[in-house]
């Protein structure tokens, strides 16, 4: 998880004038996160969609922001999705009767 906050830094360091249209590139990867997972997830099904390859994820960023590194783009969104996780506390996931 640590290297999806480093995309959202990544991000976050961007020159102010692409800020925005990257944001906008995450979204785009976010929507195809949600159709994946759906809106009820866990940080462990994110995490095995990560390792399981995001080649997917690498083509919808370049298909809006050609010719960027795209690995940024899409660590920020695996973050930003993984927030809404059932089990996501503060960029720690919790366990069992935690709530």
């Amino acid at each position: 998880m640590s290297q999806w906050q480093d995309g959202e830094r990544r991000l976050r360091d961007a020159e102010p004038s692409e800020q925005s249209h990257l944001d906008r590139v995450v979204d785009y990867v976010l929507e195809e996160l949600r159709r994946r997972l759906g809106s009820k997830f866990e940080v462990g099904e994110l995490v095995d969609l990560y390792y399981a390859g995001t080649d997917w994820a690498e083509d919808v960023a370049q298909r809006h922001f050609a010719g960027a590194d795209t690995s940024a783009v899409v660590d920020a969104a695996f973050w930003r999705y993984a927030r809404g996780a059932a089990d996501f506390a503060g960029g720690r996931t919790r366990f069992g009767g935690e709530r």
